[in-house]
């Protein structure tokens, strides 16, 4: 493939931000929305060519002899060289999850921008301010998540995951004037920080040892009967596998260093992805424009983890302590943020925990991959849920915006009853719900029955935790749609016009993802490529497929007993269990948990002292220095009085005690 396509779907997006962020304020608000949805269009237009000529080419370069697909270098280009080993470079990685990723980012990327179009006005049409600044920053959002999910190797993919962070933040934060939004964009950027330091000395521990950066030589080398296919030199994968044989690779507290190194880089992931304990950020980010929720939590930022796992995962496989770790931390985050869900009242929030609960979902079935495992499945099953959660999660967000956009408030108890005044909203709404839910024959029912096959396969103990997480998921999404469409007629004061749908700018991402999200599932029919580049064709587990969709729709069915119209159940079961329903509103009291560690005992106790010091013993020092000189030249300032019989009594008076010293020691020596 010649490498000016995939440059393009760099270049667009970068060339969008720099455009409208230095141009932008010098045209009309809306030209600046159409000239960026334009840019995203094009990208998106180039990203399917690109995914297309990829899978569906036949060409050699993507596909061997074997009908394995090939992990494809299109360009890459020195950037830093500090050895002739130590080489940072930048370029263009097309394999089976970056040629999906590419078509995820750039879908929901574009049903984004068209929908900010309408979304950023008021109801009078009238652009918000900074609008033109709003699409600057999406742009710059897409440019990161593109590069990331494309780079060649572990550093370039670090750096664009630190621009990833950087444009979050201004996205979250677009609302400057908003205490809330200014502190929740600083709360993600300094947790985020912490998991991503974890990530930098992850990466450098495994160049170190590895001697590359580069991905093919990482995840290739490790892997038997394929390091030749991606031309690795025998030094190089002689010094991989060496390095990953855990009996020859250095040991630190009991595991071996590359344990380490990969327990490391998950932490980088958590951060991202918002596992536990690193979650407290991704529900304060609620506080940015919806359209930027739809897109930070469907098919961008948070699944960024997810992606890094996978991206790495031969070398997981062969460190089974690493895989457990992200098995446990993605188990127990997918039952916490589940439960959490179920007793938020702010619409967004409960869409927040259970993108939570989701990509939680896809780290359970990356740590349960093995190779002898249905062929390694779980690994397919995450990348499928990938692709269907962004569809369906950004369909329920974007179906959100459209709610608050009409009633003006985030708060369910301010809704109720609107499935009379926006039916499309409400049909696009609960396809959202049904798929997330697992029912057939939406997409989610495909990916998430082989999420709970791979469980199956793994651990009786897994794929039970994980179907009673799937119920949970069911039950709290229907809670929403009851509460929000259902419950009781909608009231309309009089000073205000009755709730409707929105314009079609977005109406149409609404429809267009709703469709996506019946029939995405379809493609569970045809072949997927596993972990080691094998093509895999999916059998359906109709045991594990009857169980959980049973599950679900008992859980659905609870959820319309309880919810689907006004009654005093939901109160009287609250009361029933007061201690559980407070942890789970309160969200098991983890940001006061924070708040106790950071100022009772990190300011008040480490930085207050530390201040203490620095004021007192460091300054007190210095400035007792300063008080000695000043006072050592009040003393001798008179010296420099300008009177030239003093300048003349005091030299003489030296010039004869000089004399005297001088004959003193003559006469001694």
């Amino acid at each position: 493939m010649e490498p000016t396509l995939p440059l393009l779907i760099l270049v667009i997006p970068l060339f969008m931000f720099l455009f409208l962020g230095l141009v932008g304020g010098y045209m009309k608000p809306k030209v600046a929305g159409v000239i960026g949805t334009l840019g995203m269009g094009t990208t998106l237009v180039l990203a399917f060519i690109t995914a297309y000529t990829y899978f569906f080419s036949g060409s050699e370069c993507f596909v061997n002899e074997a009908g394995e697909r090939l992990q494809s270098i299109i360009f890459n280009c020195d950037w830093l060289q500090f050895t002739d080993k130590l080489v940072i470079r930048l370029g263009f990685l097309l394999d089976p999850i970056s040629a999906m990723m590419l078509v995820v980012i750039t879908t929901i990327s574009f049903m984004v921008h068209l929908y900010s179009n309408g979304y950023m006005c008021d109801h009078s049409g009238n652009p918000e301010r900074g609008f033109q600044r709003y699409y600057a920053f999406l742009s710059l959002f897409s440019f990161s998540m593109l590069g990331l999910v494309v780079a060649t190797n572990i550093f370039q993919m670090y750096i664009f995951w630190e621009l990833v962070g950087a444009s979050s933040y201004l996205l979250i934060g677009f609302y400057y004037t908003k205490p809330a939004a200014v502190s929740a964009s600083k709360k993600a950027f300094i947790v985020t920080r912490f998991a991503d330091l974890g990530f930098l000395i992850g990466i450098l521990i495994l160049s170190y040892y590895t001697g590359t950066f580069n991905f093919t030589d990482l995840t290739s080398a490790p892997v038997e009967g394929i390091a030749d296919t991606f031309r690795v030199s025998a030094e190089t994968a002689a010094n991989v596998q060496n390095i990953f044989n855990t009996s020859a690779a250095p040991m630190f507290m009991g595991a071996s260093v590359m344990t380490w190194a990969l327990v490391l880089i998950f932490m980088g992931g958590m951060g991202k992805s918002a596992m536990m304990p690193l979650h407290i950020w991704l529900p304060d980010a609620m506080e940015g424009p919806t359209p930027v929720s739809a897109l930070i939590h469907a098919a961008t930022m948070v699944v960024a983890g997810v992606y890094l796992v996978a991206r790495l995962f031969p070398l997981y496989v062969m460190q089974e302590a690493s895989l457990q770790i992200v098995t446990v931390v993605g188990a127990l985050t997918a039952l916490y943020a589940a439960m959490v869900a179920c007793a938020q009242i702010d619409i967004k929030r409960v869409l927040a925990f259970s993108t939570i609960s989701q990509i939680a979902f896809m780290m359970v079935s990356l740590g349960v991959s093995r190779p002898e495992i249905h062929e390694g499945v779980g690994y397919m099953a995450s990348m499928f849920h990938l692709f269907t959660h962004a569809m369906f999660k950004a369909l329920l967000f974007l179906g959100a915006g459209a709610l608050i956009h009409a009633v003006g408030s985030n708060d369910y108890t301010a809704m109720h009853g609107l499935r009379k005044y926006m039916p499309i909203t409400h049909i696009t709404f609960l396809i959202g719900c049904l798929a997330i839910a697992g029912i057939i024959p939406f997409a989610g029912f495909f990916s998430k029955d082989e999420i709970l096959t791979a469980c199956f396969g793994y651990s009786t103990v897994a794929y039970l935790w994980m179907s009673f997480v799937a119920g949970l998921t069911a039950f709290y999404m229907f809670r929403l749609y009851y509460l929000i469409f259902w419950w009781k007629d909608h009231e309309v004061h009089d000073a205000h016009h009755a709730p409707h749908d929105a314009p079609w700018t977005m109406t149409l991402p609404l429809i267009i993802l709703a469709t996506v999200s019946i029939f995405a599932g379809l493609i569970h029919f045809g072949k997927f490529v596993t972990w080691n580049g094998e093509p895999y064709e999916i059998h359906l587990n109709w045991t594990v497929a009857g169980v959980s969709l049973a599950v679900a729709v008992i859980a659905i069915g609870i959820a319309t007993w309880l919810y689907k119209s006004e009654n005093a159940k939901p109160e009287k079961m609250a009361n029933a269990l007061p201690n559980l329903w407070r942890w789970c509103h309160r969200r098991f009291y983890f940001d006061e948990l924070y708040m106790f560690i950071t100022h009772r005992i990190i300011f008040n106790c480490v930085s207050r002292p530390i201040a203490w010091f620095d004021r007192h013993i460091i300054d007190g020092t210095m400035d007792g220095f300063a008080a000695i000189t000043n006072k050592a030249s009040e003393s001798i300032k008179g010296l420099q009085s300008g009177n030239a019989q003093s300048y003349v009594f005091v030299y003489l008076f030296g010039a004869l005690l000089l004399g005297a010293i001088t004959y003193i020691c003559l006469v001694l020596c």
